[in-house]
């Protein structure tokens, strides 16, 4: 039995990225994880009947937390009463602090100190696997647990993946998946979708995301601006699996403009439905955008992203290469995600 920390998943207002992997790790690990969540009366985690965590069970951790959330934590980590394992994200309030929660950015050299004191660490890629080992070696922690890589899935909730070729199409759409925040740099792609619809191309653009409050106003204030010119551009503040599902059949391309994460669902989920994506050219995303399917581009440069939408527009060969290539290639599964854990926590 793996018993799964849940303590924020109850309380989380709204389904952020890590929400989501949680819940789909949970999920696909079915009867064979149990929520526990931290009670910090006892400083311990704690089933739904009140119990603890039995003596040397195995404690799996998709939470980002600190000792001043979880007064203890360390001393439980310490105790070796039971056996510990995480999921490691990324390092981007460390690297990105000046458009990264305050919070998170105060939090996150201590989160990555805690995660140390894990028997196990899994990483949401190779490239996020090199930010906390790296911040170790940086750190002079002499003793650190292994981190192996997760394969986070491909496949949204009850979405069945997208192989048949797609019927007739109307006016085409690009779709952006991501809370509206300058990390996901919204405003380039904005500047991006001006340009073309300036020159006459026509096509719809959606952006599907919750606004960061600290620094989301500048983009809904561009957005507001750019829709009294150009009405195909949309924001959909609070879409579930079903609605963005539905964005995604009507879209010719994905776009992810982002400028740093920690793995990117978004591409991959894009992939999912069969619709090509046209990314940031990051390392990280290279681990996944190199099985083909996507167009990746210079990070944050205007001029090479207004070309690559205007070659997926215009360019049938191109496009259709990459829709046949999204439809085809090898995608990784939550269910497959779920029993590389299991495998890994006997």
């Amino acid at each position: 039995m793996i018993y799964f920390d849940v303590t924020k998943a109850g309380r989380a207002g709204h389904r952020s990225g890590l929400q989501r992997v949680s819940a789909r790790l949970r999920d696909s690990l079915g009867p064979a994880a149990t929520a526990v969540t931290w009670e910090a009366g006892r400083r311990d985690f704690v089933t739904g009947t009140g119990t603890t965590i039995p003596a040397g069970a195995w404690l799996l951790g998709a939470e980002i937390f600190s000792e001043a959330e979880r007064p203890g934590f360390g001393d439980f980590l310490r105790s070796r009463r039971v056996r510990t394992a995480a999921l490691f994200y990324d390092a981007i309030p460390l690297k990105f602090p000046h458009i990264t929660w305050p919070h998170s950015v105060a939090r996150h050299p201590g989160y990555l100190k805690l995660l140390a004191g894990f028997d196990r660490v899994w990483a949401i890629s190779a490239a996020s696997r090199e930010e906390l080992t790296g911040f170790w070696r940086w750190q002079g922690l002499g003793s650190t647990p292994p981190v192996d890589v997760l394969a986070l899935g491909a496949d949204a909730d009850g979405i069945a993946r997208v192989t048949a070729p797609a019927g007739p199409a109307g006016t085409p759409s690009f779709l952006c998946v991501g809370i509206l925040e300058p990390r996901k740099n919204q405003l380039l792609l904005l500047e991006a979708a001006e340009a073309l619809w300036t020159e006459g191309r026509r096509f719809e653009l959606h952006l599907v995301g919750r606004v960061n409050p600290h620094f989301g106003g500048p983009i809904v204030a561009r957005i507001k601006a750019l829709r009294r010119r150009f009405p195909q551009l949309h924001h959909h503040a609070a879409a579930g699996d079903a609605e963005v599902a539905g964005l995604y059949a009507t879209a010719r391309a994905g776009v992810f403009p982002t400028l740093a994460e920690g793995c990117g669902l978004p591409l991959l989920e894009s992939l999912w439905q069969g619709v090509p994506c046209v990314c940031s050219d990051l390392p990280v995303l290279r681990e996944n955008a190199d099985g083909g399917g996507c167009l990746p581009v210079a990070v944050n440069d205007c001029a090479a992203w207004t070309d690559a939408l205007r070659r997926v527009l215009t360019d049938d060969a191109l496009h259709a290469r990459l829709v046949r290539e999204a439809r085809a290639r090898p995608l990784p599964t939550w269910a497959a995600a779920a029993a590389a854990l299991l495998a890994g926590l006997r």
